[in-house]
């Protein structure tokens, strides 16, 4: 049974399910954009200069290992703690807490550098975090990549049981 503050907001935002898990609705995407030429070579065309979504995951879900070409800038908005796992460009794990508690080491932005690995899940005891995703330059499906449990897991074998659980 979904928590009734959870499908309020999918139904007020008009949701849809996202491929790495949870729910999203985009709010954003720039009219202009940013020709092939000025970006770097990662990217195969134009991309608009940005976009936003909506982003909420419920107790009992996640969004699997994914990386992207571009920055993403995370900002909490409502609900508890959700934990973002971060394989950072030194191979790293960083865990990073977003909400709305910085007495407890939370913090209500992050950005997640182009190019890494990462993964989230509403911390224990949390019921669901509704967050928003900006990206710039925006985002593409063209530069989403989901990770593949065993590829990653033998390039970060250290990680192996946070990867088991944050990839599908």
């Amino acid at each position: 049974m979904m928590d009734p503050a959870v499908k309020n907001i999918i139904e007020c935002y008009n949701m849809q399910p996202h491929p790495e898990g949870g729910y999203y609705k985009e709010t954003y995407r720039s009219q202009e954009v940013v020709d092939q030429k000025a970006l770097p070579q990662r990217f195969s065309g134009q991309r608009q200069f940005s976009t936003a979504i909506y982003f909420l995951l419920e107790r009992g879900n996640f969004s699997a290992f994914h990386r992207i070409k571009s920055d993403e800038c995370w900002h909490f908005y409502e609900g508890e703690t959700l934990l973002i796992y971060v394989i950072d460009e030194h191979a790293n794990l960083l865990v990073i807490k977003l909400g709305n508690n910085v007495l407890k080491g939370e913090t209500f932005q992050y950005v997640v550098p182009a190019g890494c690995w990462f993964a989230s899940v509403p911390a224990e005891g949390s019921t669901f975090s509704f967050v928003g995703c900006t990206v710039s330059p925006g985002f593409d499906f063209a530069d989403f990549e989901l990770a593949e449990k065993e590829a990653l897991i033998n390039e970060y074998p250290r990680y192996k049981d946070v990867i088991e659980k944050l990839t599908r």
